[in-house]
């Protein structure tokens, strides 16, 4: 069975943020992921995650300057922003003891050259990927499907590899989540037979299709999915991203997540023996 770290920007959305360390540690949780760090100190966000024997997974590089946007590194205008942006999380990462940075290239602006935003993100990413090496860190790069972001440049994976394949950096690696890939491409068996013994995915991420909810229910069969991961060799985490379906209701993630416990990836930590 995988390795399965809680998404906390959007698993138990009934209680505030900083309690939801708490939650993911009393369901079972060894790891958790979440989107921004940035309203926080880190030297708190840094105290929940060891109060609660937690690991970070990843969180993204650049904060939102509005709530429609989906990151900036392949902005032409914005690549000084860009920059900065990442250094300033790397010294949140060192704080928070984090391995991984997703770096998100954006939406494409009406009219705007498609070979240029390559250019640019390409150009980006391998400056990033220096800097993550240097510190120990990696960069993650996910393609997202344009039904949920619209415009959204980087949406297939092999987009994303050939990206790879042209920085040269092993620093750099995909973040494949199985929810964006089915709406996109389909096939994920396939997909993940194909890129998952290249080593260049990093980090798993799942939800149910086509309503992001837990992924029990809809057109993808994740036992099957959990079962070939393992064949694959995969050791990395498999991140939780959905929304749960019953909201904000007290105790609704919780309560959705009888699907892990069956499958035997979840034991609450009041149930472990000592050892």
């Amino acid at each position: 069975m995988p390795r399965f770290a809680a998404n906390l920007s959007m698993l138990y959305p009934e209680h505030a943020f900083l309690d939801r360390f708490a939650c993911a540690e009393r369901d079972g949780f060894e790891a958790v992921e979440f989107f921004f760090p940035y309203a926080y100190p880190a030297e708190e966000l840094a105290a929940r995650l060891r109060a609660h024997g937690l690991e970070l997974v990843f969180f993204n590089a650049t904060p939102r300057s509005h709530p429609d946007e989906r990151g900036i590194a392949c902005l032409p205008e914005r690549r000084d922003e860009f920059r900065a942006s990442f250094l300033r999380a790397l010294d949140i990462a060192e704080t928070l003891d984090c391995a991984r940075l997703h770096v998100m290239p954006g939406r494409v602006p009406a009219g705007a050259d498609l070979r240029t935003l390559h250019a640019v993100y390409a150009e980006n990413l391998a400056w990033a990927a220096e800097r993550a090496q240097a510190s120990g860190r990696s960069v993650l790069i996910e393609p997202i499907n344009v039904r949920d972001v619209p415009g959204f440049f980087l949406t297939r994976q092999a987009q994303a590899h050939a990206l790879i394949e042209e920085i040269g950096s092993p620093c750099v690696q995909v973040q494949m989540d199985l929810y964006h890939c089915q709406i996109v491409e389909g096939d994920l068996a396939a997909r993940l037979r194909r890129y998952l013994p290249t080593g260049r995915v990093g980090h798993l991420q799942i939800a149910g299709v086509p309503d992001r909810h837990e992924p029990d229910e809809g057109e993808v069969h994740f036992p099957y999915l959990f079962e070939l991961i393992d064949a694959l060799g995969y050791d990395g985490w498999v991140g939780c991203e959905y929304h749960p379906r019953q909201g904000d209701a007290p105790g609704g993630t919780s309560a959705g997540l009888e699907w892990l416990r069956r499958a035997g990836g979840l034991t609450p930590r009041a149930a472990r023996p000592v050892r």
